[in-house]
């Protein structure tokens, strides 16, 4: 070969070899990017909180704005309580597979060792941040930094002024926990959680974000900026057949119930506008959702269903659901009316996403080929929804406390049918509102869905009835603050319980990470009060109510239980707390601590107990 000859053959093998790394790149550069996610979700609506489904007395403008482009699944449910569906959501499991079952009572902790969503999203690099309402556990290793958020903004248990949140939190100018620190925020929550979450996703670098809005409105205390009431207010003078049998006092929870909705509208309508404006609109994708169904529509518009939060009729657990991604399901904006679940949409989003490896045994299906018109429906299934009730709940299908997990505190659904606490079967496609038992027409179908639950419950019971442990103890939580929120199967969650004292006594179910000299202190009042045991407290003003006044309770000693020991106290010096030191083994341990008063005879549980290792 010549030099020419071999000068032409290095040419045509660089011209090659470039030609190979442009087409690589041209492949590359044409291939889509992974698409960022975006999950709202608001807290105690129902299907008909908004005006895309037929609401007669609110506007949601933006909210409707969104349903308009997003594909609707209109037959798609959750839980008829908040916890249970949050761990459906993050697990693509039902509840009593995940633990997370009730909203209080120690039986909100989400097994600790499972995968959730931000775990799946983060380990395929995307960047993950909550904002808002968690309430899957308030301690390691139960909080939203060890599930896979690396950036949390968040308050604990059930809602803003629930026991365990900063005291006297009121909707308005509150401290939450960022990052794992306490931290005060100027203006009204549900502003504070999308301008933080709005800000956070604007600082992003390159890696796609998945982001969780939870808001805690519109829940209880019906807290709202006045501005948003006028609205309702109007609209209710215009049709006041809807309300003409409520009362004065439920009218205005009303009216604050729906202003709250219309604040979380504009608050979605600022969150659309600010993805346009940073050309992120295109290739995120937006889910809208509620976590149960509706307090307040039974009382005035439920969408033709029967039954609210906490029920297991229709109107209890059927909420919406819109899915939006512009540029991935271009064109297919349509409602779908397959039974879906709050636990599909994990193995959705991670399949919309491209992101594969997510858990192998999901109760979740992935709808992603039916969202993208690749097939007209789903295989036939059966769900069943079930949850531990709150312990003073009244119900038939047990004589124990309701907040012990039961198989026939289900619902089973299938096709139009609807299969209650296991006696009781409905066709929502003759009888939406559920008003006709036809079990006794149908044996067939009963007892093709009782088999269903059976087997289910089957697979099932043991793992529920295991109680979840908080740790103390850890590096990573240390000290720890415990609650009665945990004192399994007793209901205190609310800081009105505090104020009046409920005379409620329970047990904790924890997990010492290290042997060692632990530092244990009993109080009635959280630290940040700077209340004394006994101290009573008026009726306090805040910014758009009144939190009840406190009551005085006779605490002259108190009793630790703690790993077979029963340790006697007397008062702090500064009478706000007990304190002592205990020498603990490490694994699985039960506390109770008691107060009492000056004859020794019990009042009540300590509501707040400091923890901490030396």
């Amino acid at each position: 070969m010549n030099q020419i000859d071999l000068t032409r053959l290095v040419i045509a093998s660089a011209v090659a070899s470039i030609a190979v790394l442009i087409s690589a790149q041209s492949s590359q550069s044409a291939s889509p990017e992974r698409p960022n996610v975006i999950v709202i979700m608001t807290d105690d609506q129902g299907y008909g909180e908004f005006s895309c489904n037929g609401n007669p007395i609110t506007e949601t403008p933006n909210i409707d704005r969104l349903a308009s482009e997003s594909v609707r699944l209109t037959d798609f449910h959750v839980a008829p309580m908040c916890t249970p569906t949050r761990g459906q959501l993050l697990t693509g499991l039902d509840a009593f597979r995940n633990a997370a079952i009730n909203v209080s009572s120690g039986r909100t902790l989400l097994k600790h060792d499972l995968e959730t969503m931000a775990n799946v999203f983060q380990d395929a690099g995307y960047r993950t941040g909550i904002f808002g309402k968690w309430h899957l556990g308030d301690n390691y290793p139960f909080r939203p930094q060890d599930r896979g958020f690396e950036e949390t903004l968040w308050f604990p248990s059930s809602h803003i002024n629930s026991v365990p949140d900063f005291w006297d939190n009121d909707y308005f100018a509150d401290t939450y926990l960022h990052n794992g620190e306490r931290k005060q925020y100027r203006g009204y929550c549900t502003d504070v959680f999308f301008k933080e979450a709005t800000q956070w996703i604007d600082d992003q670098d390159d890696r796609p974000f998945f982001t969780y809005i939870a808001l805690n409105a519109a829940h209880w205390p019906w807290f709202v900026p006045d501005k948003y009431r006028g609205p309702v207010r109007e609209a209710i003078e215009q049709n006041p057949a809807v309300v003409e049998h409520l009362s004065e006092q439920k009218r205005s929870e009303l009216v604050s119930f729906l202003a709250m909705g219309a604040s979380i509208d504009d608050n979605v309508g600022a969150l659309d506008a600010s993805l346009k404006q940073h050309d992120l609109f295109e290739n995120t994708i937006v889910v809208f959702l509620t976590d149960n169904g509706s307090t307040m529509g039974q009382d005035y518009f439920n969408a033709g269903m029967r039954g609210k939060k906490t029920q297991l009729w229709e109107g209890g657990h059927r909420v919406p659901c819109f899915i939006r991604w512009p540029s991935g399901l271009s064109g297919q904006s349509r409602d779908v009316d397959e039974l879906t679940h709050v636990q599909d949409l994990l193995p959705t989003l991670a399949d919309l996403s491209g992101v594969n490896d997510v858990p192998e045994k999901l109760d979740g299906v992935s709808l992603a080929p039916v969202l993208r018109g690749e097939q007209e429906s789903l295989d036939d299934r059966m769900l069943v929804i079930n949850y531990s009730r709150m312990p003073g709940f009244r119900v038939q299908y047990t004589n124990v406390s309701p907040a012990i997990p039961k198989r026939n505190g289900a619902a089973v659904l299938w096709r139009q049918w609807r299969l209650l606490e296991n006696r009781r079967l409905y066709d929502i496609d003759q009888d939406p509102h559920q008003d006709h038992n036809v079990a006794a027409e149908h044996p067939e179908v009963v007892n093709r869905m009782r088999s269903h639950l059976q087997n289910w419950w089957l697979g099932v019971k043991d793992d529920v009835m295991t109680p979840q442990r908080v740790v103390i103890g850890d590096d990573a939580e240390n000290p720890t603050m415990l609650t009665a929120c945990e004192w399994l199967d007793v209901f205190v969650d609310q800081q009105r319980q505090i104020r009046r004292g409920d005379l409620k006594n329970g047990t904790w179910h924890l997990r010492v990470a290290e042997p060692g000299q632990y530092r244990i202190e009993l109080r009635r009042w959280p630290r940040e009060s700077g209340l004394r045991l006994t101290d009573k407290i008026p009726e306090t003003p805040v910014t758009d109510g009144t939190f009840v006044a406190g009551e005085s309770l006779p605490i002259a000693a108190a009793k630790l239980e703690i790993a077979g020991k029963v340790i006697d106290l007397e008062p702090a010096s500064d009478q706000q707390s007990f304190e002592t030191q205990v020498e603990l083994s490490a694994g699985p341990i039960e506390m109770r601590a008691t107060f009492l008063d000056d004859v020794g005879s019990e009042i009540c549980g300590a509501y707040y107990v400091y923890v901490r290792r030396d």
